[in-house]
C-alpha cells in the first residue's frame, strides 16, 4: 500500500513492541539486533529543545534562559524571513559558546541564497530545512553555498531519499523521524546509510505521547544517533503523560531509557478515558498546557512550541 507513513509507523511500532516483549528485550534491543554487532544501544539519549519564534528577542532569550536552567544543552530556533539574521545575531551575542541550531521549515527558496549565507557567522550547528519540503535537488545547490551545515527533515522519507541526498550533497545532517518514513523498519535502514557514509544523525519529534517518546528514545540511543535529538522530558507537554513511567531530563542533557521489555512504559487507561471524555466534551481539561504547535502547517509558516 503506498502512502499513509504514519498509519504505517503505528501498526509498526505495536509490532516492534510485540517482537521485543516476546524476546524478553527492550525495544533499544531489539533494534540493534538488526544492526551490526558494534551497533549497541546506550542506555540514554541526547536531547534538545525546540523553541518558536516569540515577539521578540528578549522574549526568545528568557525562554533560551529557562531551557538552559533546566538542563538542555542544544537550543533549536524557528526562524521565516524576516526573523533569522538579527534572531541569531542577539542570541549569540548573549550565548556565544551554546549549541545552536535554526530550523527553517522550508521557509525559503534558491533565490535567497546570497541572504542565507549570513548564518554562516553566528558558528552553527546546522540549518534545518531551509527550502522546499519535499526538496533535495535545490538543497544541492544551496549546500555548496554555505559552511553551515543543512539538515534535511521532511526530504527524507526512506533511505534512498537519503542516498541521493547524500550522493547529490543536499545535506551533511539528516533529521530522522520514524513515523515520517512509515516506521521503524525503514528508520533502521535510514540509519544504515548514515553510519555508513558517517553523517551526522538525529531524531525529530511529532509531539507524541510516552508511548511514542519511549519507543523513539529506544532508536535515539542507538550509537549511530550522534546529535541532540528533539525528545524532551515528558512534562513540558504533558501533565500527566497517558503513560508511566515520565522522562525526566537527567544529567548532560540526557533522558534514560526506561527498564523493562518492549517500550518500557506503561499506559494509564483511566488517563485515556478521561482523554476521551475531553475530547468529546464530557468535561473540561483540568491541567496545564505546556506547549502548543500547529499541525499541518503549509510551506512557510513556523510552528510556534515554546
Amino acid at each position: 500500500m503506498r502512502g499513509h507513513p504514519l498509519a504505517k509507523h503505528a501498526v509498526e511500532a505495536a509490532v516492534w513492541d510485540a517482537l521485543a516483549k516476546a524476546n524478553e528485550q527492550s525495544l533499544a534491543e531489539a533494534f540493534a539486533a538488526h544492526l551490526p554487532p558494534d551497533q549497541k544501544p546506550r542506555g540514554y539519549a541526547k536531547v534538545g529543545v525546540s523553541i518558536g519564534i516569540q515577539p521578540s528577542v528578549e522574549e526568545t532569550l528568557a525562554i533560551i534562559e529557562k531551557r538552559l536552567g533546566q538542563g538542555y544543552g542544544r537550543i533549536k530556533l524557528k526562524i521565516k524571513p524576516g526573523w533569522d539574521v538579527e534572531l541569531a545575531r542577539g542570541v549569540r551575542a548573549v550565548y556565544p559558546d551554546i549549541s545552536l541550531m535554526l530550523d527553517a521549515n522550508s521557509a525559503y527558496t534558491l533565490e535567497d541564497t546570497a541572504y542565507l549565507q549570513q548564518v554562516d557567522e553566528f558558528n552553527l550547528l546546522m540549518l534545518e530545512q531551509p527550502l522546499g519540503h519535499d526538496d533535495i535537488y535545490q538543497h544541492s545547490k544551496l549546500q555548496p553555498h554555505l559552511k553551515t551545515p543543512i539538515c534535511l527533515d521532511e526530504s527524507i522519507l526512506s533511505a534512498d531519499d537519503a542516498r541521493l541526498a547524500l550522493e547529490l550533497g543536499a545535506c551533511r545532517i539528516i533529521n530522522l523521524k520514524p513515523a515520517r518514513v512509515s516506521g521503524y523498519t525503514e528508520s533502521l535502514e535510514i540509519y544504515k546509510v548514515c553510519v555508513e557514509n558517517h553523517v551526522p544523525l538525529w531524531i525529530g519529534g511529532l509531539m507524541e505521547t510516552g508511548v511514542g517518546r519511549a519507543a523513539n528514545l529506544a532508536f535515539a540511543s542507538l550509537p549511530g544517533v550522534t546529535l541532540p535529538c528533539d525528545i524532551s522530558a515528558t512534562d513540558r507537554y504533558y501533565n500527566p503523560d497517558i503513560s508511566e513511567p515520565p522522562f525526566v531530563l537527567g544529567e548532560n542533557s540526557t533522558i534514560v531509557l526506561p527498564t523493562g521489555t518492549g517500550i518500557g512504559v506503561e499506559v494509564r487507561m483511566e488517563r485515556v478515558e478521561e482523554a476521551a471524555r475531553r475530547w468529546q466534551g464530557e468535561e473540561p481539561y483540568k491541567g496545564e498546557i505546556h506547549g502548543i504547535q500547529s499541525v499541518g502547517a503549509p510551506r512557510g509558516a513556523n510552528p510556534t512550541t515554546v
